[in-house]
C-alpha cells in the first residue's frame, strides 16, 4: 500500500525506469577502469539514463503526436543501451560478464513495453473521436 491507503498498481513503468536507470550506474561503476571502459560507460550512462526522463515527459505530452515522438526517444536510447551492454560482454569491460544478464534481460523487456505503448498510441490516435 502507499501513504494513501490505496493498493500500488502491480505495473508502474516509472518506478521500472528509476529501477532501470539505478542498474545501469551501478554496472557502469563496476567497470573495468580502462580507457574503453570509461569510453563505454559514459555511452551507456547517458544512454540508460535517459529513457526515465522521455517516459516523464512522454506523460505529459501535449497531444498524442507529442507522446509517440517522446516515447520514440526512449525507445532509441534503450536501443542503444542495448548496444553498449552487449559490447561491455564482448570485450568484456567487466569482471563477471554474469552481472550484465540481468541488465540486459530488463533492457530488452523495456524495449517491447515501449514497442507497445508506441504502437497503441499509434492506434488510438488514429481511432475517430466520439463528438
Amino acid at each position: 500500500m502507499n501513504v494513501n491507503g490505496r493498493e500500488k498498481p502491480k505495473y508502474d513503468l516509472e518506478e521500472r525506469l528509476l529501477d532501470y536507470a539505478a542498474s545501469i550506474i551501478l554496472f557502469t561503476e563496476g567497470m573495468l577502469k580502462t580507457e574503453a571502459a570509461r569510453h563505454i560507460a559514459g555511452q551507456l550512462l547517458r544512454s540508460g539514463t535517459a529513457p526515465l526522463g522521455h517516459q516523464g515527459e512522454a506523460v505529459s505530452a501535449e497531444s498524442p503526436k507529442d507522446f509517440i515522438h517522446k516515447m520514440k526517444v526512449g525507445l532509441k536510447e534503450l536501443r542503444e543501451s542495448l548496444r553498449w551492454l552487449k559490447l561491455s560482454v564482448r570485450v568484456p569491460l567487466i569482471k563477471n560478464t554474469d552481472t550484465a544478464l540481468p541488465v540486459l534481460d530488463e533492457t530488452e523487456q523495456l524495449i517491447r513495453i515501449f514497442v507497445a505503448s508506441i504502437r497503441t498510441a499509434k492506434s488510438n490516435s488514429l481511432r475517430p473521436r466520439a463528438p
